[in-house]
């Protein structure tokens, strides 16, 4: 357990160093999401499921950045210790890959929940501003849940992409071609119900949808899928990624790029 709580504690030690990359610049786009897509354009659109379009975009902007940054924490260490030759370092130590998949997650869930708290204040003093009404939170525990299982989700998908990576542009490839476009269609800025009917069963396939609209069901209390639906699918999708960030894990190439 010395050996576990150290890579964690190095994990969220990593990115607190750079927090003009990872706390400042993620307050930066929330601030520029909500600006533009929020208020700007907000207030020429309809009421979402009776709850303004600010309202609306909030849980999915702090999904977004949740899972963005949970990825980019876990995939950018397995990039710096391939780089460094530090990879080779975790073969000596008392650690199981359960316990070094466990350690990466949690530091990756770290990260992830600050940037969605970041993006949750500033949310909420934009909501002030223009409702003069406070947005508070409507189920905390699914909020936990779907806060826990979403940044350890694409932590362990940040691993996976980090270990099957040759290179950094490999990593940065997997970010703009996979990640990006699941967010972008998972129902972060559009409820699915305003898709035509083939992008909405399009979009039912998209594992994303379901973290994003349980964030929001935590938040407002409202999604464009049932809770239960979210929960399990969100589950399943827990499992298969560490499953495959164990397989991963256990055929890595250790040396350096």
């Amino acid at each position: 357990m010395v050996a576990f709580w150290t890579l964690f504690k190095k994990e969220v030690k990593r990115f607190l160093k750079v927090m003009m990359q990872t706390i400042v610049t993620p307050f930066m786009s929330s601030f520029l999401y909500l600006l533009v897509f929020g208020v700007s354009l907000g207030a020429k659109m309809n009421d979402v499921y009776a709850v303004s379009y600010l309202a609306f975009l909030i849980p999915g902007l702090m999904m977004m950045g949740l899972m963005n940054n949970a990825f980019q924490n876990s995939s950018s260490s397995i990039a710096v210790m391939k780089f460094s030759g530090d990879l080779e370092d975790i073969r000596v130590t008392p650690l199981s890959s359960h316990h070094i998949l466990m350690a990466m997650g949690m530091g990756s869930v770290i990260r992830g929940l600050a940037v969605a708290v970041v993006t949750y204040i500033v949310g909420v003093i934009f909501y002030f501003v223009q409702f003069n009404e406070f947005l508070g939170i409507s189920h905390p525990f699914v909020l936990a849940y779907f806060v826990l299982v979403g940044g350890f989700i694409f932590g362990l998908l940040g691993i996976c992409a980090g270990f099957w990576a040759k290179s950094v542009e490999h990593v940065a490839a997997f970010t703009n071609f996979i990640l990006l476009p699941l967010l972008y269609l998972g129902g972060v800025f559009v409820s699915i119900e305003t898709l035509p009917n083939w992008a909405k069963t399009l979009s039912a396939y998209n594992p994303v949808l379901y973290l994003i609209n349980g964030m929001r069901y935590g938040v407002l209390g409202i999604a464009d899928v049932g809770l239960m639906h979210s929960i399990v699918v969100s589950a399943i999708g827990l499992v298969v990624l560490y499953g495959l960030a164990f397989v991963a894990l256990k055929k890595a190439n250790f040396s350096r790029w």
